[in-house]
């Protein structure tokens, strides 16, 4: 039988320890638990939260919220308590925290390093099957005019084109652009692919004026530079 949220000492109550001590306070669990809500004879709704967020043991390198970010709404609704609404529910604040996280950063960062790029970017591929391909646009002070994604593969290819990849930062009067992708598999060494691709586009950056910073490649929460590699 679970014990009700209402009998809880109030500083154990999810609604009343945010309202009380601020949103920072809270565990993951708790936050999570705001969303759920309500829970069932069997699990409280902090309860629920914490078996949502239970990392399994062959998920060695994975955090929870990590775990969290890669359930699908089928492995959410597997759950006791977690029906249809409440699992699109889950998905839409996470996608909704992606988007105001990218947004912050975007206004706020410069980028000086690839690990300012990793920073920036490497929540957008967690739990990603394919590889993806984005444009990080520049201005002369290396500050983020914006982020665009040029193409998404499959789980070890990418076939982009160089006018996929110069139209926006030509558009937007880029001074320098870099090129980010990942690699699902986390093996972070470059293909043979990539580092053609990466010269094709170092070539064509002088031609437009538009100077290639850097490839980076993320996977396994890490990252590699292709600048740093002399690969271009």
């Amino acid at each position: 039988m679970a014990k009700s949220i209402a009998k809880l000492p109030l500083d154990d109550r999810p609604y009343e320890k945010l309202e009380l001590l601020g949103a920072s306070n809270l565990t993951n669990s708790e936050l999570l638990a705001i969303v759920i809500k309500t829970g069932t004879s069997k699990y409280n709704c902090v309860e629920i939260a914490q078996n949502i967020l239970t990392v399994p043991s062959n998920k060695e390198n994975e955090d929870d919220l990590e775990h969290l970010v890669n359930l699908s709404i089928e492995q959410l609704k597997s759950f006791e308590g977690i029906g249809r609404v409440k699992a699109i529910q889950i998905k839409a604040v996470i996608e909704l925290a992606k988007r105001i996280s990218g947004t912050y950063k975007i206004r706020k960062n410069k980028i000086v390093s690839p690990r300012d790029v990793y920073d920036l970017l490497f929540k957008n591929y967690i739990g990603q099957k394919q590889e993806t391909l984005k444009t990080v646009i520049l201005n002369k002070q290396n500050a983020i005019i914006s982020i665009v994604t040029n193409a998404i593969g499959t789980n070890d290819r990418i076939e982009v084109g160089i006018k996929e990849v110069f139209s926006e930062p030509i558009k937007q009067l880029a001074s320098s652009i870099i090129l980010v992708h990942n690699h699902p598999s986390g093996n972070l060494n470059p293909s043979r692919g990539d580092i053609e691709f990466t010269n094709k586009i170092y070539e064509y950056s002088k031609i437009f004026g538009i100077e290639l910073l850097d490839h980076i490649i993320i996977g396994n929460n890490n990252y590699i530079s292709l600048k740093e590699q002399k690969k271009f």
